[in-house]
């Protein structure tokens, strides 16, 4: 239980996975579960939902943790590069071969070969990656023996594979080969509460060090909350760049953010009907941002000292306790060498 707990802290895996909402949590509940198998997981979702990131933790949580883990983007690999660009080729393999090169496959070694937008191989590529999951081996351009692999294969993709199945543009034998485990990750839209808090990730993440600290103002915050998100976090992530730059104080207002740039005639009706419908909501989220934004800062000023803490807030150290333990947030992780 130990050695689990150590891996779910575990910084690489989970670092950049942020959300408490039902469906978030759902989606990525079995993630350790599924990383201590070794058969293929298939990572479906909408463009910019943190597939990678996904397949990134399970890497993590797997014993392969200390191998690569090596990204693949199925829609630049061409017919012509196909078998070299997977497999590497041998000295002389053919014109212009001086040198014996890797391919990516070797490159994984035993670690995870990560296949992103899977749904744009070509048949012929289909076909080359059923025959490596099938025979869990590959030859190598002008080489002579096979080479056995150790490694896993992680896919994603934004399209509906089963429809692209039954099309008849994708191999319903590499899909169930592929398809082994299965994480949906909810488009943005579908967890609007976790919004405050990609967004105080955001601004941590990108906050300039020589300028004074950002903070999303109410007004920020509920249209962030109310917007669609067709592009989603990365979406969110280039709004709050913008908010950044374009703040002239440390205030971000809903007009740093630039979000009626995107399709302005279909998304202000959306932020207004949702507005209306969800004030409640949205006023809910922005006190939750408040708060758990103070209390970061709060831990962080006296080194995760709740004592101290508390007397700072003017609030009792009980009191104070709940709070830390409705957002989750253990004092003991903002402990320095010098505090403990």
């Amino acid at each position: 239980m130990e050695k689990v707990i150590r891996r779910l802290r575990d910084k690489r895996a989970y670092e950049k996975l942020i959300g408490e909402s039902t469906a978030f949590l759902k989606a990525t509940e079995h993630l350790p579960a599924t990383a201590a198998s070794d058969s293929p997981v298939l990572i479906s979702g909408e463009t910019g939902t943190g597939k990678e990131l996904v397949a990134h933790a399970i890497h993590y949580l797997s014993e392969r943790a200390p191998f690569p883990f090596v990204p693949v983007n199925c829609g630049a690999l061409p017919d012509t590069l196909l078998e070299n660009e997977l497999f590497g080729h041998e000295r002389g393999a053919f014109t212009d071969a001086h040198t014996k090169r890797e391919g990516l496959i070797a490159q994984a070694g035993n670690g995870t070969l990560f296949l992103d937008e899977v749904d744009t191989l070509s048949p012929k590529a289909q076909i080359t990656l059923l025959r490596v999951l099938q025979d869990k081996r590959y030859r190598p351009v002008g080489g002579g023996r096979e080479q056995a692999i150790n490694l896993r294969i992680l896919a994603a993709t934004n399209a509906d594979l089963e429809k692209l199945v039954q099309a008849g543009t994708f191999r319903n034998d590499l899909y169930y080969r592929l398809c082994v485990f299965f994480v949906h990750l909810p488009p943005l839209r579908e967890r609007r509460e976790d919004i405050p808090m990609l967004a105080s990730w955001f601004l941590k993440k990108h906050a300039r060090a020589s300028a004074p600290e950002r903070r999303l103002m109410p007004t920020a915050l509920a249209a962030l909350t109310a917007y669609d998100w067709p592009g989603n976090i990365r979406e969110l992530e280039n709004a709050i760049i913008r908010g950044i730059h374009l703040a002239r104080t440390e205030d971000i207002e809903a007009a740093h953010l630039g979000l009626s740039l995107h399709d302005e005639e279909s998304a202000q009706p959306s932020l207004a009907a949702t507005s209306l419908r969800s004030f409640k909501l949205i006023k809910q989220q922005v006190i939750e941002a408040f708060e758990r934004d103070y209390l970061i800062r709060l831990l962080r000023a006296h080194q995760g000292n709740v004592s101290h803490a508390a007397r700072t807030a003017e609030k009792e150290r009980r009191d104070l306790g709940k709070l830390l333990k409705k957002y989750q947030l253990d004092p003991r992780l903002f402990h320095t060498p010098d505090s403990v």
